[in-house]
């Protein structure tokens, strides 16, 4: 059985608006798990302990943290989890995907704009070097007016995006229902496969066999070009669409289990408590007690 619990946050953000900004000073986080159709981008100071969540990413923050999402209804929410800062400052920047994904970012000068937005369709972290360079930036965006605001947005943009490389992919694309992509046609075609077929059986044999390369072959290019082995992107790939069933669905744990492509329950418990860092049933509870109307 779906769950219906549309937990919809209607932005600030107007047709006549670029973009929108608020800077806040506080002592607790307090907005519910949420989703909008908006990009926004996030930055915290002073809230070191505080749980940010992301999709199916769930993480302590450290003093700074600056977070991007362009994927269109992906949830996130950042808890005041063992934060103890009353002083937090919390600066959010949304802004409709129309502003740059039609005629102005297609141009060649955004080119690093439109690829860091296209890999935040899951969310991504940036590292502390991002987050000094634009630290001024953003400090006094919210007392800029007019033409001089939009300049200095699109500027945090561009020295964002020339540290694309470098960010932290937060949600999984199956759990966020984004389609991944590789500058490799093979690797594409592959991965392609398996989130169409991710409930059988993948074997690394057949994947090679797929891209015309040896086993041992195909095993070091797709390390290479993806950054994981075959069957670590293929884990990732099914505990995507698990946590998806078990956030959006009533159906038992076992049933998530075997429609999400695992063959063992306890096999599988064991794989999503290691890379969830909690149990399936602890995942689906926690998520369903952050779910309010908005």
């Amino acid at each position: 059985m779906l769950l219906n619990q549309n937990i919809h946050e209607l932005t600030p953000v107007s047709d006549k608006d670029c973009f929108y900004v608020a800077d806040r000073r506080k002592t607790h986080f307090t907005y519910p798990l949420h989703h909008h159709s908006d990009c926004e981008l996030t930055f915290c100071e002073n809230a070191a302990g505080a749980m940010r969540i992301v999709g199916d990413s769930s993480e302590v923050i450290g003093q700074y943290d600056l977070v991007l999402i362009t994927g269109p209804e992906l949830e996130h929410v950042w808890e005041q989890h063992e934060c103890k800062s009353n002083n937090i400052r919390e600066i959010t920047i949304q802004f409709s995907s129309d502003l740059f994904f039609k005629s102005l970012i297609g141009k060649n000068q955004f080119d690093t704009i439109r690829r860091m937005c296209e890999i935040a369709h899951n969310g991504i972290s940036f590292p502390m070097k991002a987050i000094m360079k634009v630290y001024s930036l953003l400090d006094n965006l919210s007392q800029q007016k007019d033409f001089a605001a939009v300049l200095q947005f699109l500027t945090i943009l561009h020295e964002l995006s020339l540290f694309t490389d470098e960010v932290k992919t937060l949600s999984s694309a199956s759990f966020a229902h984004q389609v991944t992509f590789s500058d490799s046609r093979r690797v594409q075609k592959i991965k392609t496969y398996i989130t169409n077929h991710y409930k059988e059986n993948i074997r690394l044999s057949q994947m090679a066999a797929m891209v015309g390369m040896s086993p041992a072959s195909f095993s070091r290019f797709f390390r290479l070009r993806s950054g994981k082995t075959l069957s670590d992107y293929i884990v990732d790939i099914r505990l995507g669409y698990a946590a998806r069933m078990l956030v959006d669905s009533t159906m038992p744990i076992s049933e998530v289990c075997y429609r999400s492509g695992f063959t063992n329950l306890s096999n599988f418990n064991r794989i999503f408590k290691r890379r969830k860092n909690c149990s399936p049933k602890v995942f689906r509870d926690s998520y369903r007690k952050k779910k309010q109307l908005v």
